[in-house]
């Protein structure tokens, strides 16, 4: 799920805004803010993966916010949503993703979105593999995800199993699906998230689901039936 923060001085603008990505089943909006000061401070305290952000506010504008976002290490892509089709050259000047003009229509919504993911997911690649922290034996460790084959949900807590190892994690199996989706993985049950390079083999049964077997090991973790589809898609299936 692609996280993202929703900038405009018009609260209906937001509002609307909200509730069409809501729509795509694709995108969490995880704040919103009026102005370039209060987006600054949500990012601080939340971050976001995408910010869809309006040109004309009162102070500073989101030319100057988007500029400002180019000097920060791991910067969230930026997608315009504006009524005027004038500052396009200047949008893609800043990087830009994409430029939508309002009033913002669905397909072109979806599209923004594409391209959003893929951006995320080129980043994602270029940079280290996240850590997560965790606990074996009394001591603290960080684990990378590229040597996570599955998460398994334990009450409030989760096990991060390696190829070789089982580890404790204090943080709940939806923080490491919010944490992890653009890595890669994927709830395939509402116990159960699963590193998808690491899928070696999808076997169906009866009732239309399925068994995933992973790669290097004979565990199996099932599908529920209601992520079958969603599943298949991200396998390429």
């Amino acid at each position: 799920m692609i996280r993202a923060m929703i900038v405009d001085d018009e609260a209906p603008a937001r509002s609307e805004l909200e509730y069409m990505l809501k729509e795509t089943g694709q995108v969490e909006v995880v704040s919103q803010a009026a102005d370039v000061r209060e987006a600054i401070e949500n990012l601080k305290d939340a971050g976001c993966d995408v910010m869809f952000l309006d040109i004309n506010m009162p102070g500073a504008t989101g030319l100057q916010l988007a500029s400002a976002l180019n000097k920060i290490s791991r910067p969230p892509a930026v997608v315009f949503v504006t009524a005027y089709s004038e500052h396009a050259v200047e949008a893609f000047g800043v990087n830009a993703v994409d430029y939508l003009v309002k009033p913002v229509e669905e397909d072109r919504l979806r599209q923004a979105i594409e391209k959003v993911k893929n951006h995320v997911s080129m980043v994602n690649k270029n940079s280290p593999a996240e850590r997560i922290p965790v606990e074996k034996g009394g001591k603290k460790l960080l684990i990378s995800t590229d040597k996570i084959l599955y998460i398994m949900a334990k009450d409030d807590y989760s096990y991060l199993h390696t190829a070789t190892d089982r580890y404790l994690s204090t943080v709940s199996l939806a923080q490491l699906e919010s944490k992890l989706e653009l890595h890669g993985f994927f709830r395939v049950h509402r116990g159960y998230l699963v590193n998808l390079a690491c899928v070696e083999e999808v076997a169906p049964v009866n009732g239309g689901t399925l068994l995933l077997t992973l790669t290097g090991t004979d565990v199996q973790i099932p599908v529920s039936r209601r992520r079958v589809s969603a599943l298949k898609k991200a396998l390429g299936l």
